[in-house]
């Protein structure tokens, strides 16, 4: 099975490479952007893993990728708390409708992430 490339622009930070091998395995971060690239959503792994990330794990991917913390994102969608964004990040709180549509519109993506 080919290996998926995930191109994160800026800044990657160790607890976005941390949180990565805590929930695909072993990662490789390449910094070199000679390696042939394919879209992640039509690879094979992408697939595979797509059935068991939750819309809270994603609402903390996209979180750290755009190097938000809980406080800024919570501002942004809307005054949630940190602690409410905390919870919907570990699940602990469901994502409603009205603030998935705001996720998707911070992140630019389909609020079907989040769902």
């Amino acid at each position: 099975m080919k290996k998926p490339h995930i191109r994160v622009e800026g800044e990657v930070t160790e607890s976005l490479v941390e949180y990565l091998r805590k929930s695909f395995g072993e990662i490789e971060v390449i910094e070199d952007e000679d390696e042939q690239r394919i879209e992640i959503s039509e690879s094979d792994w992408y697939q595979t893993i797509r059935k068991t990330i939750t819309p809270g794990e994603n609402m903390r991917v996209y979180r750290q990728m755009h190097n938000l913390t809980q406080e800024e994102l919570g501002s942004r969608i809307g005054n949630l708390t940190r602690q409410n964004i905390s919870n919907m990040e570990t699940n602990r709180r469901s994502i409603s409708k009205a603030v998935a549509k705001k996720l998707a519109q911070v992140f630019d993506v389909s609020v079907e992430k989040f769902l």
